[in-house]
């Protein structure tokens, strides 16, 4: 392993080809707490055929030499799947002005590198080159906090997340299907936004 990275950011279909080493990394990561997926390859192309499709969507890589580490992915919430736009539709945001963060993946071993604010940064920098965006948002898996399966000394990305300016809005929530590793069948998950008001930052 490297004590270097390299981040690179893609854009509409300069995305497609990195489309597999996304997929394949959310299947990696995404078995960890509090997401638990079991990784389903007709689920990812469904999830990300979105992000193909946007002519406004980002991808940023975190490379380490040809190796793909670490991706990062958002587009205009106005081309997202419904489950997405639904909770703030309902809350009365306007979602043309809304950009959306899909993932942060990263795996273990490069993380405490900057490489999670390198993927804030890049993504926030190419919504505003985009123009048009009041906010930018993502959403995080609710879990309750006594379910037995939550790692040992395990702590929540909550105070990183305050620290880029966003804030959590209860109650503003969609649900998503996906297997989880000790669950035969899909069920749904709650998850909650987080939005960044850029009318308000300093």
């Amino acid at each position: 392993m490297s004590k270097t990275h390299e981040i690179r950011r893609l854009s509409g279909a300069g995305i497609a080809p990195w489309l597999d080493d996304v997929a394949r990394l959310r299947i990696a990561v995404f078995r960890e707490w509090p997401y638990l997926y079991a990784g389903d390859d007709a689920y990812e192309r469904e999830y990300l055929a979105a992000y193909l499709e946007s002519p406004g969507s980002v991808l940023v890589l975190a490379l380490d030499g040809d190796r793909v580490v670490g991706a990062s992915t958002g587009l205009p919430l106005a081309d997202d799947q419904e489950a997405f736009r639904k909770p703030l539709e309902q809350a009365g945001l306007p979602v043309g002005e809304v950009f959306y963060f899909g993932e942060s993946v990263l795996l273990p071993e490069y993380r405490g590198r900057g490489i999670g604010h390198a993927f804030f940064d890049e993504r926030e920098a190419h919504a505003r080159g985009l123009g048009g965006f009041r906010w930018t948002a993502f959403c995080a898996v609710d879990r309750a906090p006594d379910d037995p399966r939550r790692p040992q000394g395990y702590r929540p990305n909550d105070t990183f997340w305050h620290g880029r300016g966003y804030a959590r809005l209860p109650g503003m929530t969609c649900m998503l299907p996906w297997k989880e590793l000790d669950n035969e069948e899909e069920t749904l998950h709650p998850l909650t936004f987080w939005l960044r008001d850029w009318a308000a930052a300093p």
